[in-house]
């Protein structure tokens, strides 16, 4: 009993040293945290004045070439293929074979039911004469007729699904890459080629909110391509998207027809320009004066030496300036960095 009575009061104590270093300890670091407070009182930050200035309209954006059409070509029949007929990069038609699959067990079909269909029809015969001497009755004259119609058909069924035995390509353009080999056993649904067609090429690209509402369909575009920096090439707008993804951008795409002395490839890295020429004295900050991303709408004004929290209507962009449609005017000072330092009232010190 004795002993446990000199444990508790061993813990006892101990948890009252522990109490007392961590009070002093926040005593200090308090009277650190004023003594540092009183020697820097306010929060040093960078700043820059609203202006208008005459800016371009164009808005660009940047995107990926793609083919117009990318077409995957599937064999329609079992078995092995026995021939392949082109190469990747080769040029082919709609229409045209692509490769060959073995046919043996296709042609059994069809000359089974070719045979099945000469029967029915010397049955028909048998059966034409025997009416006109009154052997048969007509309802077996017409069963006859039925048997060999059902025949006929089923030799026009082989022999539709003999021709299956080709792999042909529904579009025009280039083999992009060739998935079988001869020897390659084969499935209904079996990817064999992938045709590419590049004589159009799409530019995909993605335009804000405030870009997009001038935009409409059938709209001609610059574009420019980086292998071609010296040529410009003239787009038609075939897409805009009704619906904007999280960053408020809304997908379009632009078709180009691919030239023969200069051709663009998919893959390759474009450039859209829409509204060329067009110039307007619009009110600008820096897009740094936002706090956090353009959509806040919010920048801190400098004024008397303190950081108001404003909040504004953004508009255009113009690379590393945005447009304040209301909320600023031109001479007003914003924050362009140390904004996350600074709360509505502020000191700061405006440092070059």
């Amino acid at each position: 009993m004795k002993r446990t009575i000199i444990t508790i009061v061993v813990i006892a104590a101990a948890l009252a040293g522990i109490v007392y270093l961590l009070q002093k300890n926040k005593a200090h670091n308090e009277a650190e945290t004023q003594a540092a407070a009183a020697t820097n009182p306010k929060v040093s930050v960078r700043t820059d004045t609203a202006s208008n200035r005459m800016m371009n309209l164009a808005y660009i954006s940047n995107g990926t070439f793609e083919p117009k059409q990318m077409v995957t070509v599937s064999a329609e029949a079992q078995g092995r293929v026995v021939r392949v007929l082109v190469d990747e990069g080769n040029a082919v038609r709609a229409g045209q074979t692509l490769a060959v699959v073995e046919s043996d067990r296709i042609n059994v079909n069809v000359s089974n039911a070719e045979v099945n269909m000469s029967q029915a029809k010397s049955d028909l015969d048998r059966y034409e004469s025997a009416f006109k001497s009154g052997g048969v009755t007509e309802q077996q004259l017409e069963q006859a007729r039925s048997q060999y119609e059902t025949a006929k058909n089923n030799y026009r069924t082989a022999e539709i699904n003999a021709k299956d035995i080709t792999i042909k390509t529904s579009v025009g353009g280039i083999v992009n890459s060739r998935k079988i080999e001869p020897g390659t056993y084969v499935s209904p649904g079996t990817a064999a080629f992938e045709i590419v067609n590049v004589s159009t090429l799409k530019l995909r690209v993605n335009v804000d909110e405030k870009n997009v509402a001038p935009l409409q369909l059938g709209q001609e575009v610059e574009i420019a391509a980086s292998v071609y920096p010296e040529d410009a090439y003239t787009g038609k707008i075939t897409f805009i998207s009704p619906v904007a993804d999280r960053s408020l951008n809304f997908p379009v795409e632009i078709e180009i027809q691919n030239t023969s002395d200069k051709p663009l490839r998919a893959g390759m890295y474009g450039t859209a320009t829409f509204g060329v020429n067009k110039k307007a004295d619009v009110l600008i900050v820096p897009r740094t004066a936002f706090v956090g991303s353009v959509s806040d709408n919010k920048v801190f004004v400098a004024r008397e030496g303190k950081a108001i929290e404003t909040k504004v209507v953004s508009g255009r962009s113009f690379g590393d300036y945005i447009e304040v449609l209301s909320g600023l005017k031109a001479g007003d000072v914003v924050v362009t960095t140390g904004q996350i330092n600074l709360l509505n009232g502020t000191e700061i010190e405006i440092i070059k």
